[in-house]
């Protein structure tokens, strides 16, 4: 084989092949072999730099079927050495780390259709694609499958908030196949649940509680703070699902996940460090508000102080949940206060995942649709939603 003979990864472009893997399928493959595999991310990469990806290729849920099975199966492998021109080193390693660092920082307080957080991709192809072709040891080659797993996550993430779904997926898939070759079951977990959760929020939430319960059950052993996020987007998944019951349990394993991980203290991996306290208050919210029980909504959020302006896209989202929340108890009035500033942060900000919480909020208003306040906030809603969509 080509790869074999030269002894590192070859994707379709470099034998002039890139258009027969067409847009439709390129980075959804999870190549068993692990050097099939890095190509398979690399052909990825290099389609979305040279602009050759079809943006309106559509998310399909059950793409994700055979990379959940697969990871399922064997969540980790030995690393296959190559024998590149270059060599990797720690300092390699460290780039890569503090590049993943100032993106999640970056796609936070922006949103993720910020240039910055765009500029990922060209990243993980300019930087990172000639890294995974060098020579490194087994160790350099886990933390480099590793870190690159978590780029490619975040890149999947920053697509989603730009409302990508189809460039996101795949990222996603390339991700989970990358922390599987690192034999990094922590992260591979982290990404299934990822994945859950856009599969839940693209309307799927039967097909995201099977692959939460999946990246939970795989692996019981790994950091509590990973098992609690899957069991927090299962809860999420069961609330829309209109299955009170499991998404109650399922919080509260969450919960008592959190706190195990609060008391182990802060760990190596900076990528789980957003599931705090914080972070499950603000999901119950929108556990409760899916369930239909405001109430409950209301009773979380005040255990939790509001996101700050490093988190202004939660700040939004938490805002909106309250007005729908309101709504919910026919305060139309309180909604709307609260509504509108949602709108406002989320007009300011880059993201088009804002708007399917002001959809969500727009449709709470509908039996006062022709009050003069919520017309024109409606009227308003439509505009950027629209113009975001489009």
């Amino acid at each position: 084989m080509l790869t074999e003979s030269l002894g590192r990864p070859v994707d379709l472009a470099d034998i002039g092949m890139e258009s027969a893997n067409s847009d439709h399928t390129v980075g959804l493959g999870f190549p068993r072999e692990q050097q099939h595999a890095l190509a398979e991310a690399t052909s990825y990469w290099s389609a979305l730099n040279r602009r050759d990806f079809l943006a309106t290729a559509p998310f399909a849920v059950a793409a994700f079927s055979e990379p959940v099975t697969r990871w399922l199966i064997s969540p980790t492998e030995p690393v296959a050495r190559l024998n590149g021109r270059t060599t990797v080193e720690r300092a390699h390693i460290e780039e890569l780390r503090q590049a993943a660092d100032a993106a999640r920082a970056w796609d936070s307080r922006f949103g993720g259709a910020a240039w910055k957080s765009q500029s990922l991709t060209e990243y993980l192809y300019e930087r990172v694609t000639p890294l995974l072709r060098a020579t490194y040891t087994e160790r350099d080659g886990r933390d480099l499958f590793s870190v690159t797993a978590e780029m490619a996550r975040l890149a999947g993430w920053t697509a989603f908030d730009a409302g990508q779904h189809q460039t996101a997926q795949r990222h996603y898939i390339q991700a989970l196949r990358l922390a599987k070759a690192a034999g990094d079951v922590h992260l591979g977990s982290y990404v299934l649940t990822t994945m859950a959760m856009q599969a839940l929020m693209r309307g799927f939430p039967s097909q995201a509680i099977d692959m939460a319960q999946g990246a939970f059950e795989r692996v019981p052993g790994a950091d509590p703070r990973v098992l609690g996020f899957a069991k927090l987007i299962e809860a999420r998944a069961h609330a829309r699902a209109g299955d009170a019951r499991s998404a109650s349990a399922a919080l509260a394993t969450a919960e008592r996940l959190e706190q195990q991980g609060a008391a182990e203290g802060a760990g190596e991996r900076a990528w789980i460090e957003f599931f705090n306290r914080q972070r499950i208050v603000t999901d119950a919210t929108e556990i409760f508000r899916d369930l239909g029980r405001p109430k409950s909504t209301f009773a979380w959020h005040a255990l939790g102080s509001m996101p700050g302006d490093a988190f202004a896209r939660s700040r939004g989202i938490r805002l909106s949940v309250l007005a729908t929340a309101h709504a919910q108890q026919g305060d139309w009035e309180a909604g709307l206060a609260l509504g509108r500033e949602s709108l406002r942060l989320f007009t300011r900000l880059q993201t088009v995942r804002g708007g399917d919480y002001i959809k969500i909020f727009a449709g709470s208003l509908h039996p006062w649709r022709h009050e003069k306040p919520v017309a024109a906030y409606l009227a308003e809603a439509k505009t950027l939603t629209s113009r975001r969509a489009g």
